[in-house]
């Protein structure tokens, strides 16, 4: 009996569709998801099933738990302590932000603990140069100790810089602890970190994974960006230690971000963050309880005038708080909602937000790069962007260089700076930390560079996208499809 081509091509269709049924519903994902990745399974045979080993498989169960250790409720008595001695400060106009808005706040505190830490001072910073140089005069500075959580920290010129002066400190006798994403930092191996190793600190590669190749996921990585000094000073928003980020790269130029400098409780947040995730991937030397409440959460005299909260979010919870803080921020916005994002690929729930908020004569503007830095996520990217404009969103295409900021402002009151996208990635597959700031004049700034960036941007109107190709189009949809995985 011969077999010919016809019936082994049918047969390998078959087992190929079998499998990629048991591969995708072995693990709970959300109704896009599933569709998504049968997509690319059925179609893709072999290349499908190499993209879900980089980009579909689940972190283990175990690591996850890791993140629910007893220390959490440490942190939460010794935060109730601080707070309890800073909770008498005179009242300030951002209180009068936090009672007109006082849902926001209570939802935070519900979904992540988040506790208001008032009366913060808050630097904004927009350029890579200006930012490390406070960054590098602050660990000069330090006395005690040195906290640094990066998604990206590069092997190359300032990451060189800024890794020899943490050997320094620790020379000194500074306690210095990093924790960096293996996937992110590509090509930075635990080799870098060994003269800080032998200086007296610590690095390692976030929930301890060996290496990029043994750990070849592209999904659950930790996207935070953390810096805390002496549990004082406390860094945080979207820039990572590399020379791209200073405008040193020819492939991006000018590199447009925003980061904040905190002085205040608001650093609790941040170092509480910190400790959380330093237990869940150090082998050895975890923070302990005599430390927590002892060491890194000195009580602060600072007198500043924003109060804000610290809110985390990642696969090792369903709820996606930062996801609904910014469908929090959009739905209460009655003037405007401005956002910049380099992704724009929201789920549902976001998009409606966002189409309803426009619907009902808020101001909604998102600007997103005229540039793209990974072509499937960029052509999704101009999708939504195309079906929002048709909708009443004003788009903006950010003309100088690379717009990397992740931020929202709403009505002069309420702002967010942080790590997480306006994507699926940020909302549940990445670990994110996002600030929620509830002032007027930090809002108001937050406004103004906003329209300094419009200056260097294009609006990109309904009839604009309409003239796009038809082969550009076709790209946009089919990467819309990816969406759920992108």
């Amino acid at each position: 009996m011969t077999i010919d081509a016809s019936s082994i091509f049918n047969a390998v269709v078959i087992i190929n569709a079998i499998f990629a049924v048991l591969t995708v519903f072995r693990e709970k994902r959300d109704i896009a998801a599933i569709w998504a990745w049968l997509l690319v399974l059925v179609f893709l045979p072999l290349v499908g099933f190499i993209a879900y080993a980089f980009l579909g498989r689940k972190l283990p169960k175990n690591r996850l738990f890791k993140l629910h250790k007893h220390v959490q409720m440490q942190l939460d008595e010794r935060l109730k302590e601080q707070r309890s001695q800073l909770g008498h400060a005179d009242k300030t106009p951002a209180d009068e932000v936090v009672r007109k808005n006082r849902n926001a706040v209570d939802m935070f505190m519900t979904t992540d603990s988040a506790f208001l830490a008032r009366q913060n001072k808050v630097h904004i910073f927009t350029n890579g140069n200006e930012l490390f140089h406070r960054i590098i005069e602050d660990i000069e500075s330090a006395k005690k100790s040195i906290h640094i959580e990066f998604y990206t920290f590069y092997n190359d010129r300032i990451g060189n810089e800024i890794r020899d002066l943490l050997i320094a400190k620790a020379k000194q006798g500074v306690e210095v602890r990093v924790i960096y994403d293996s996937w992110g930092s590509m090509g930075t191996t635990r080799k870098f970190f060994q003269p800080l190793a032998e200086a007296g600190g610590h690095a390692y590669p976030f929930l301890n994974t060996r290496s990029v190749l043994l750990d070849f996921r592209i999904n659950f990585r930790d996207h935070r960006k953390i810096i805390v000094i002496d549990g004082k000073i406390g860094y945080t928003g979207g820039f990572n230690i590399g020379d791209q980020y200073l405008g040193r790269k020819k492939k991006f130029g000018n590199w447009r971000d925003t980061h904040i400098r905190i002085i205040g409780s608001g650093v609790f947040g941040l170092q509480a963050r910190f400790i959380l995730d330093w237990n869940a991937t150090s082998p050895r030397g975890q923070i302990d309880e005599d430390q927590v409440q002892a060491k890194y959460f000195p009580v602060t005299t600072t007198k500043g005038n924003v109060n804000m909260q610290i809110v985390s979010s990642g696969p090792d919870s369903d709820l996606q708080q930062i996801k609904m803080g910014y469908i929090k921020l959009i739905t209460m916005a009655t003037k405007y909602c401005w956002i910049q994002s380099p992704y724009l690929i929201p789920d549902d729930s976001v998009l409606d937000a966002l189409r309803i908020a426009a619907m009902s004569g808020v101001d909604v503007r998102i600007m997103i790069p005229s540039m793209p830095d990974h072509p499937f996520v960029y052509r999704a990217t101009q999708y939504y962007a195309r079906q929002l404009a048709e909708q009443g969103v004003k788009i903006y295409y950010y003309g100088n260089g690379f717009m990397h900021a992740k931020t929202m402002v709403i009505d002069d009151e309420i702002a967010s700076v942080g790590s997480a996208n306006l994507d699926y990635r940020s909302f549940k597959l990445n670990f994110e930390i996002n600030s929620f700031i509830y002032d007027e004049k930090f809002a108001k700034q937050m406004r103004d560079i906003y329209l300094d960036d419009i200056a260097v941007s294009e609006l990109q109107t309904p009839a604009m996208f309409e003239r796009q190709s038809l082969w550009l189009k076709f790209k946009q949809t089919f990467s819309r499809l990816l969406s759920p995985i992108l």
